[in-house]
C-alpha cells in the first residue's frame, strides 16, 4: 500500500463532517505491521487505501469519512479523529458563557456609558462565565477533546478567580488598601500570566479556521493591553483593551453560533474559512 504525505488542511478532506461527531465509531482500526507509517513519520498524516479512502494518524488509520476538521463551533483546532462517547456538543455552551461575560467586563474597561463600579460582573463571572464555562470544559474532556477541555476549563477557572477579586470574603481588594500602585501592579502580573497562557493556545489554532483563530489572538491582545494599562496606570491602554474585548466577545458568539445553527434549525449558517496550511518545524 502506497501512503502520501497530507497535511491537516487538505482539501481531500472537504466531505469529512465540520464539526459534528460521527456514526462510525467502529471504523476505527490499529495499523497493521506492515501499513504503518515510518517511525520518523509518525508525526504526519497521511492517506492510503485505493481511493486514499483511509487516514493515517500515528499507529491507527480511519476512514476519511469518520474525521472531523478544525471548526470553531467544536473548539477542535486540527483533524481529528470522533470520539467514544456520544455527547451534545458543549463548546457553544462554553463560548457563549465566556463571551457573555467577556462582554460584560469589557464594556466596564471601555467605560461604557461612563461606569466606574465593576461588582456587576462578580454574579455573572461566578456562575456564567465561570461555573457553566468550567462544567463545559469537563465535558470537552469527556469527548476526548485536550484543546477544548483545556481552554473551558482555563478561562472557567479565571472567571472565578476575577470574581473572587471583588468578593469581600476573600480580602484580596482589602489587602491592597492606601496602596493602589501595588494593586495595579499585581493586577499587571496577573493578566500577563493570562495573556501568556493564551498566546499558547493561538499558536494552538494556526491551522484551524480564521474565526477561530482571531478569537484567541485577539484575546491574547486583550489580555496584554489590560496588563500594559495596569502597570502603566493609563486608563486610555485599558479602555483600548476593553474595546478590543468587545470585538473578542462577539467573535467568540460567532464560533457558538457556528456550532449550534445547522440546515435543520436555521436559514443562516455559519461557513467555516480554513487558514493557509504551511508546515513548520521549530524544534
Amino acid at each position: 500500500m502506497s501512503d502520501k504525505e497530507q497535511t491537516s488542511g487538505n482539501t481531500d478532506l472537504e466531505n469529512a463532517p465540520a464539526g459534528y461527531y460521527s456514526s462510525h465509531d467502529n471504523d476505527v482500526h490499529d495499523v497493521a505491521e506492515d501499513e504503518r507509517p515510518s517511525h520518523d513519520s509518525l508525526g504526519k498524516i497521511y492517506t492510503g487505501g485505493d481511493n486514499d479512502e483511509y487516514i493515517y494518524i500515528g499507529r491507527q488509520k480511519f476512514l476519511k469519512s469518520d474525521l472531523y476538521q478544525a471548526f470553531g463551533g467544536t473548539l477542535n483546532p486540527g483533524l481529528a479523529p470522533a470520539p467514544v462517547h456520544k455527547f451534545a456538543n458543549p463548546a457553544p455552551l462554553g463560548l457563549s458563557a465566556f463571551a457573555l461575560t467577556t462582554f460584560v467586563l469589557s464594556m466596564f474597561n471601555a467605560r461604557a456609558q461612563g461606569i466606574t463600579i465593576p461588582n456587576v460582573i462578580v454574579g455573572c463571572a461566578m456562575f456564567y462565565g465561570g461555573l457553566v464555562q468550567l462544567i463545559a470544559g469537563i465535558w470537552e474532556i469527556a469527548l476526548e477533546n485536550t484543546f477544548g477541555g483545556t481552554a473551558l476549563c482555563s478561562y472557567g477557572g479565571f472567571w472565578l478567580s476575577f470574581a473572587a477579586i471583588y468578593i469581600p470574603w476573600f480580602g484580596i481588594l482589602e489587602a491592597y488598601e492606601g496602596n493602589e500602585s501595588d494593586l495595579n501592579n499585581a493586577l499587571g502580573f496577573y493578566l500577563l500570566g493570562w495573556a501568556i497562557f493564551t498566546f499558547g493556545l493561538t499558536v494552538c489554532t494556526m491551522k484551524s479556521t480564521v474565526m477561530f483563530f482571531l478569537l484567541f489572538f485577539l484575546l491574547s491582545l486583550t489580555f496584554l493591553l489590560l496588563s500594559i494599562g495596569h502597570f502603566a496606570e493609563k486608563l486610555g491602554v485599558t479602555r483600548a483593551g476593553g474595546v478590543l474585548g468587545v470585538v473578542v466577545a462577539f467573535i467568540a458568539w460567532y464560533n457558538a453560533y457556528a456550532g449550534v445553527a445547522t440546515k435543520q434549525n436555521s436559514y443562516v449558517l455559519a461557513r467555516p474559512f480554513p487558514l493557509p496550511s504551511t508546515e513548520r518545524v521549530i524544534f
